[in-house]
């Protein structure tokens, strides 16, 4: 079995920063991706930013330049360093993963979701 634990996040002011991280333990065999999603109230839930296995890192238009997604692949860890908070970035967050667990019929891949965590910032 498969858990992404989320920690960080909070409150906090126009121009300041926070700093997620999110940790997937369990069976792992592969992760083919990490990254992160936002949900505001009445919206729908949105691609922040993502991280791909050997691939190119993905930011949504409205976060570039001020966040910024690493990994630790040893720690199978995903972090979201934000910085230059907006009003508009308050949102329940979610880390994502995609990745495989073998069985011994193969490696099955699925999509897991992190608890979310409330980001609130004020003006």
């Amino acid at each position: 079995q498969v858990q992404l634990v989320e920690s960080g996040g909070g409150l906090g002011r126009a121009g300041e920063s926070l700093r997620f991280s999110c940790a997937a333990s369990g069976s792992i065999f592969r992760i083919n991706a990490m990254g992160w999603y936002r949900q505001a109230p009445g919206k729908e839930r949105e691609l922040v930013a993502a991280m791909p296995s050997g691939g190119t890192t993905k930011y949504a238009d409205s976060v570039k330049g001020r966040f910024t997604i690493s990994r630790d692949d040893a720690k199978n860890t995903v972090y979201l360093q934000m910085n230059s908070l907006k009003p508009e970035d308050t949102a329940v967050y979610y880390c994502n993963a995609n990745l495989g667990t073998a069985y011994s019929r193969g490696v099955y891949y699925h999509e897991y979701w992190g608890q979310g965590t409330q980001v609130t910032v004020s003006s």
